[in-house]
Formats: C-alpha cells, sequence, structure tokens
C-alpha cells in the first residue's frame, strides 16, 4: 500500500513559506482600504462558480466561467495601484543590504561624500512644532520623486531654516503643498501628492498626513508632518506611522535612513 501522497519534502516546505509570505505582504498592501472588499468579493464569485460547478447547475456555471476567464485582466485593471506598490516594495524596500553595499561603494569611490546634514530641517521642524506652522515635507529616497516634483515651484537652494520656515508660513502662496528634498537640497515647494485610500486613519489626521501616506505608499521616501492644530511631528516612511515623536527621536530616524 503506497503512501506516496503523504510525501512531504524540504521544497514543499520552502513553497509554503514562499505562498504564506506572497500572501501576508499582499494582505499589508490592501488591509484597510476598499481594495480587501473588491478581493473578498472576487474570492465569494470564484467560490460559488466552484459550487454551482460541483452541483452541476451549467446555465449558471457557465455564466461565472466566463466571468473568471477574464478575471486575471480585470483583477490587473482594479488592483493596479497595489500592483505597482507591490513591485516597488520588492524593487526598492527592505533591501538594507543592498542599500549597505550601495553606501560602500560610495565611500571607496568619493572619501569626501558626506552624509547630509539634517540640522536644519531638525531646527525647522522644532520652530514649526513650537508655533504650531503646519508642514510636509518629503526627503527622497531610492525613488526618484521628480514627477511629483514637477507639480510645484522649483526651488533649487540648500536646506535653510529660515526657508523652510517661510515656505510654510501661512501667508506663503507655498504652504499649502509639499516641500520635496533630495540630498542637501530643497528641489520643489508647493508639490501636490497622492492621497493614501486608507479608511482607518483617526478623523484628527487631515490632508497633509493622508499625503504623508499617500507618497510613501507609491515611493521609497520620507515624509516629516507638522501638525497645525497641535504642533506635533509625525513621520511616515513605507508601512512604519510614527505620531507624536520629539525632535531627538526624528534625528535618530534622518540618521538611521
Amino acid at each position: 500500500m503506497s503512501l506516496s501522497f503523504l510525501d512531504f519534502t524540504f521544497l514543499d516546505l520552502i513553497d509554503i513559506v514562499l505562498v504564506a509570505f506572497l500572501l501576508y505582504q499582499l494582505y499589508r498592501l490592501i488591509k484597510d482600504t476598499v481594495a480587501i472588499n473588491v478581493l473578498i468579493g472576487v474570492a465569494a464569485i470564484y467560490l460559488i462558480w466552484k459550487l454551482v460547478g460541483a452541483l452541476q447547475m451549467e446555465l449558471l456555471s457557465e455564466i461565472l466561467g466566463q466571468f473568471i476567464g477574464v478575471g486575471v485582466i480585470a483583477l490587473v485593471i482594479v488592483f493596479q495601484q497595489e500592483i505597482r506598490r507591490f513591485l516597488l516594495m520588492i524593487g526598492s524596500t527592505n533591501f538594507t543590504r543592498r542599500k549597505a553595499l550601495i553606501r560602500f561603494w560610495r565611500m571607496q569611490g568619493s572619501e569626501e561624500e558626506a552624509a547630509v546634514d539634517y540640522s536644519e530641517l531638525l531646527k525647522a521642524c522644532e520652530g514649526m512644532a513650537r508655533t504650531q506652522t503646519g508642514a510636509l515635507i518629503v526627503i527622497e529616497g531610492d525613488s526618484k520623486l521628480g514627477f511629483y516634483a514637477s507639480t510645484g515651484t522649483p526651488i533649487g537652494a540648500q536646506i535653510s531654516s529660515n526657508l523652510l520656515e517661510s515656505i510654510f508660513n501661512k501667508n506663503s502662496p507655498l504652504h499649502d503643498g509639499a516641500v520635496i528634498i533630495s540630498g542637501s537640497k530643497i528641489v520643489a515647494a508647493g508639490c501636490i501628492l497622492p492621497l493614501t485610500e486608507k479608511t482607518n486613519l483617526p478623523s484628527r489626521f487631515g490632508l497633509r498626513h493622508r499625503a504623508a501616506m499617500g507618497i510613501s505608499e507609491k515611493a521609497n521616501a520620507t515624509a516629516i508632518v507638522v501638525s497645525e492644530e497641535t504642533g506635533e511631528i509625525s513621520v511616515v516612511n513605507n508601512d512604519n506611522f510614527e505620531n507624536k515623536i520629539s525632535i531627538e527621536q526624528l534625528r535618530h530616524l534622518l540618521q538611521g535612513q
């Protein structure tokens, strides 16, 4: 009597672990968004199709079969943002070894290249938090933010606390948009960012917080928000959201990039 169907190899274990990892990453991408409701609906239709097929309900099975047949194309259209975020995550995030290797080769190629000094940025955030001046600052990571920078006004200046506080002054025409920083330079101000689709954010979080989460979902970037209502500082990077942080905590987060 053969029990070959119970054979379980090391490759089977790897297969299960990889599938579980991909499903977990998929869940992280679509949780708290309307996309998860769409996914549940698609899964329900698939289960109904299998059920009516087993019950030999030929007409309904044929109709649902035609729908399932074009399901892949439909899923690509419906989940295009989530697919983009997933590919971006695979290509640019959580690869600390790759970033360390890049930094190593940069150090070997140019000994004069130093880490970015964020002291002026920290000084500006501290001042704006004290005066409850609303601000949204995005620091470019591996993903280039040229498209979003093009929606604002080019600046091209070194990071300066006075300049940042002037930009976000309530009488400035650029105070409603975001400032994009690349390296040690302010690239543009008054930039328009995408809003997150997450629906579980507390009501006290306004458009700046939603835009900070939106840009972190679409690009590898760090977004800093200073609340106009409370003066609290928040930082968003990928799926990490830090609220009510101090200047020292912000300094530590920026140095860890």
